[in-house]
């Protein structure tokens, strides 16, 4: 296996300012992924794509090379990870190889650990689309998630008899931890698009994702929680 693996990381976060270089139990949010991926593969593997000076020396120094400044295109509110992720592949296939998988690590999931990343990419070969990092959702469409009708009434997101949440089927939602994508998948159509798509399950700690100032407080409070 060739793999890609992409750390995107871009210096603009409305949510909270600076996000991905902010310290978080003493180290920048950035590292926790980094330090993920090089448990996992070799440096010259690992891109961080990113637009921020300060996130660039935290990866030198840290061992990475950051072969390229992400185009400023490529860093606003609109960008895509599709079109971030592609131009990452494309550097790579000019100027270092072919890779046979492209592997997602978004820096907002500190939780993810090198197993996880090895244990998702058993589930991968060339016939699919995409692995995915899933947990089980929370807010079941059969049981809780209302939409709201041209009528104005709220109605069942999807129909089902279910008095009970646990006898509802399981409703996975995606985490934002792991992707482990097919390259011609990739170039072919969006990721929202891809038919093969195969989870890799993942527990709610893990799957913790750094959205808002919120989420920051339970992060930093589920660290706080693991070293008493």
């Amino acid at each position: 296996m060739k793999p890609l693996v992409v750390i995107p990381a871009r210096a603009g976060s409305k949510g909270i300012p600076g996000k991905n270089w902010k310290l978080l139990h003493g180290k920048p949010l950035i590292q926790y992924s980094i330090d993920a991926a090089l448990a996992c593969f070799q440096p010259s593997e690992i891109c961080v794509s990113t637009d921020e000076p300060v996130i660039i020396e935290i990866a030198e120094r840290i061992g990475l090379r950051v072969p390229f400044i992400r185009p400023k295109g490529l860093a606003t509110d609109t960008a895509g990870s599709r079109e971030v992720l592609l131009h990452a592949l494309t550097f790579w296939e000019e100027n270092f190889y072919t890779p046979d998988v492209v592997v997602l690590l978004q820096p907002t999931s500190p939780f993810r650990a090198p197993k996880h990343i090895l244990e998702g990419l058993k589930n991968y070969n060339n016939d699919i689309d995409m692995v995915v990092g899933v947990k089980e959702t929370k807010a079941n469409p059969y049981y809780v998630l209302r939409e709201e009708g041209t009528d104005g009434y709220l109605k069942p997101s999807k129909i089902g008899s279910f008095t009970r949440r646990q006898d509802c089927p399981k409703v996975y939602e995606i985490n934002g931890a792991f992707y482990a994508i097919n390259p011609m998948s990739l170039k072919s159509a969006p990721i929202s698009d891809f038919a093969k798509v195969v989870k890799y399950e993942m527990d709610e700690r893990s799957s913790h994702d750094i959205d808002n100032p919120i989420d920051w407080i339970i992060a930093e409070s589920l660290f706080n929680f693991e070293i008493q």
